[in-house]
């Protein structure tokens, strides 16, 4: 898989300037496609010591520059001195050429390698803490933060997906190998992406936001029941409120944590929609309080002599090999496995 940075600063990328800031658009090609993404460096970067990296994937048929308007990270990024990822989508044949990150079937398009591929690019030029690579979007873009956070898993360290709960097949497949952060911040009166999931004609095309917060604590060792606060409705006229959720492990780290949008949308709260919490700081609030990872995250875990510790279900119960359902098998490393058995 070739992959070439063609793109610089001055060249067909253009650069704007915000003080001492940078934001620079970036053109990759990726599998014979010229992809582009913006790279927002800040003030406080010197290139002297290693930054988190940041994703925000726009929704789908969005663009970086209508994106970046709506959901501006940059100020944050600033305070806490991370690199900022825009990247852009690109036309779905099979869904009207809108702009998708995971296209519609029937299709081989796969954009988790782009990803990848952006994460080489950026760590070629700059420093980047590979332990703190964190992917965040919404709608399509919060959807397909879930698939990184799974099939990219030895390079994503936590996902925070707004408005789109796990899609089914990406539920199905997902094995991580280490605990991953997940944040998801959900409207219960989404008519797009509905809280309680969706399936249709017998095939679960979307989780609930219930299995979706089971799956990610189980994964994560965490206690089966979170903890809930009431977060204050400072904005009485945008007709919502939010409730907290939080799952932690025995350690007391907080790897799971859901912001319930009561009668909620499908919104960037702090953006659009609620307007008692801003999305985007608690996004990155919560991916700064992450426990540290013992393991670098860019190296694939030896699992050669690994051993089961044991098997449970959704809700942590033990189960015995082979049990009808989702079995998830936890070993000695710390991976997981998730397998399903049919009658």
């Amino acid at each position: 898989m070739k992959t070439l940075i063609t793109a610089l600063a001055f060249l067909f990328v253009g650069v704007q300037t915000f003080e001492a800031q940078t934001l620079v658009n970036q053109t990759l090609v990726h599998d014979g496609n010229n992809r582009e993404y913006a790279i927002y460096i800040p003030a406080s970067y010197d290139g002297n010591q290693e930054v988190p990296l940041l994703f925000n994937f726009h929704g789908g048929g969005g663009n970086i520059v209508d994106y970046m308007s709506d959901v501006d990270m940059r100020p944050i990024a600033d305070t806490a001195n991370f690199l900022l990822v825009y990247p852009q989508a690109v036309p779905d044949p099979g869904n009207g050429g809108s702009t998708s990150w995971m296209h519609k079937a029937p299709t081989t398009f796969d954009d988790v390698p782009f990803v990848e591929a952006m994460i080489d690019a950026v760590g070629s030029e700059y420093m980047i803490d590979n332990n703190r690579i964190y992917v965040c979007g919404y709608s399509l873009g919060g959807e397909f933060t879930y698939e990184l956070a799974c099939s990219l898993n030895h390079r994503i360290a936590a996902a925070g997906a707004v408005a789109r709960t796990m899609q089914g097949e990406t539920f199905n497949n997902c094995a991580p190998q280490h605990p991953t952060g997940v944040l998801t911040i959900l409207g219960t009166a989404d008519a797009i992406s509905d809280y309680n999931g969706i399936i249709f004609n017998g095939i679960q095309y979307y989780m609930s936001a219930a299995e979706t917060h089971e799956y990610w604590a189980t994964a994560n060792n965490c206690v089966a029941n979170p903890t809930m606060t009431t977060i204050a409705n400072t904005n009485t006229s945008d007709g919502s409120s939010v409730e907290r959720y939080t799952w932690t492990d025995a350690s007391g780290c907080a790897y799971v944590e859901h912001l319930k949008v009561i009668n909620g949308g499908h919104d960037w709260p702090g953006a659009f929609g609620n307007m008692d919490i801003d999305a985007s700081r608690e996004a990155w609030m919560f991916f700064d309080q992450l426990c540290e990872q013992p393991v670098g995250l860019n190296e694939k875990p030896d699992s050669s002599e690994r051993k089961l510790n044991k098997i449970i279900d959704l809700m942590g119960r033990e189960l015995k090999e082979n049990a009808v359902g989702i079995n998830i098998y936890q070993y000695s490393d710390g991976t997981i496995e998730k397998r399903v058995k049919a009658n």
